[in-house]
C-alpha cells in the first residue's frame, strides 16, 4: 500500500494535469451547444461500437447453445412430418340417402398391386375383423377397380378389373343400353363392353357406367368412356366396343369397399331360380 501511495506521489503533476484537463473539457461542452452535439455524438458511436463487439463475442460463446436449440426444434418438426406422412389405414365417403339404404361402405389402402399379368389382384389392409367379406365391390373416386375374393383376419385379396375373369354388369350412361365389362388381357388403360347390340347408336366418347343390376354395385359407377366403335367379328348381331378405364390402375392407394346389404337375399334367390348372376 506504501508503494502505491509513493507512486501516486510522484506523478501527481500529471494527475493534476488529466484532472484539470476533464474539467476543461467538460466545461466547454457544457457550456457549448455544437461542442456538446459534436461529443455525444462521438461517444455514443464509440459505444455503440464497444457494445456491438461485446455482443459480438457473447454470442460467440453462446452459439453451442443455440445450434443444440436448433436441433431439438429441427428435431421436432421432422417428428411431426414424418406424422403427416404416414398414410392412413383408410378414408371416409359421404353419401347420400339412396346409396346408405341398400349399400354400406367402408375405407381401405391398397398395399399389393399387379398389372403384368392376364389375372391380376389386390391386396388390401383391411380383412374381417374390419367386416370385410367376399364379393365386395371395390371402386374409388375415378371408377370401378374390382371385387373381394378372399378375406383373412387383417387382409385381403381382391380381383382387379384387369383380370380376364371378372366381368362386371354395365350400360351406356346417355342411352341405358346395358352390356358387360371385360378386360381382354391387353392394354391395362383399356377393355371391353361386350353384349351390345349392333343397332345401339353409340359413339366415342359415351360413358359407362354399372348398370346396377347386380348385388355389387350401385348403379351409376363410372368405369371408362368408349374410345373405339366397331362391328364385332366374331358375332355380327353385337358391337365390339373398346373403352378407355377412368381408373389408372399404376397409381391406386385408396379404394371403397361396398357392401350390399341384400346381397345374402338376392344371392340365395338367383340361385333358387338357378340363374347365372355376373357377381
Amino acid at each position: 500500500m506504501l508503494r502505491i501511495l509513493q507512486f501516486l506521489y510522484r506523478i501527481r503533476a500529471f494527475i493534476l494535469f488529466v484532472f484539470l484537463e476533464v474539467a476543461a473539457v467538460w466545461m466547454i461542452v457544457s457550456n457549448n451547444s455544437p461542442q456538446g452535439a459534436a461529443f455525444f455524438n462521438s461517444s455514443n458511436a464509440l459505444v455503440g461500437t464497444v457494445l456491438k463487439h461485446q455482443a459480438d463475442v457473447v454470442q460467440f460463446f453462446s452459439l453451442a447453445e443455440a445450434n443444440e436449440a436448433l436441433t431439438t426444434e429441427n428435431a421436432e418438426i421432422l417428428q411431426q412430418l414424418l406424422a403427416l406422412q404416414v398414410k392412413p389405414d383408410s378414408i371416409t365417403l359421404p353419401l347420400d340417402s339412396v346409396f346408405a339404404a341398400t349399400y354400406e361402405f367402408r375405407g381401405a389402402r391398397v398395399i399389393g398391386n399387379s398389372l403384368r399379368f392376364s389375372q391380376n389382384y389386390l391386396t388390401l389392409n383391411k380383412g374381417s375383423k374390419d367386416g370385410v367379406k367376399p364379393g365386395m365391390g371395390i371402386f374409388n373416386p375415378h371408377g370401378v377397380v374390382g371385387r373381394i375374393k378372399s378375406v383373412s383376419e387383417n387382409y385381403s385379396i381382391a380381383f382387379s378389373l384387369l383380370n380376364t375373369g371378372l366381368m362386371i354388369s354395365s350400360k351406356i350412361k346417355s342411352t341405358d343400353v346395358f352390356g358387360s365389362v371385360q378386360w381382354d388381357g391387353k392394354s391395362s388403360t383399356e377393355a371391353r363392353l361386350l353384349y351390345v347390340p349392333r343397332h345401339v347408336r353409340t359413339q366415342e366418347g359415351d360413358t359407362i357406367v354399372t348398370s346396377g343390376f347386380n348385388a355389387v354395385f350401385p348403379e351409376g359407377l363410372q368405369i371408362g368412356i368408349i374410345s373405339r366403335v366397331a362391328p364385332d367379328e366374331k358375332d355380327p348381331n353385337y358391337l365390339n366396343l373398346t373403352i378407355k378405364l377412368s381408373t389408372d390402375f399404376s397409381r391406386i392407394s385408396y379404394v371403397y369397399l361396398v357392401e350390399n346389404t341384400q346381397f345374402n337375399e338376392l344371392d340365395s334367390l338367383a340361385r333358387e331360380s338357378e340363374i347365372i348372376n355376373e357377381y
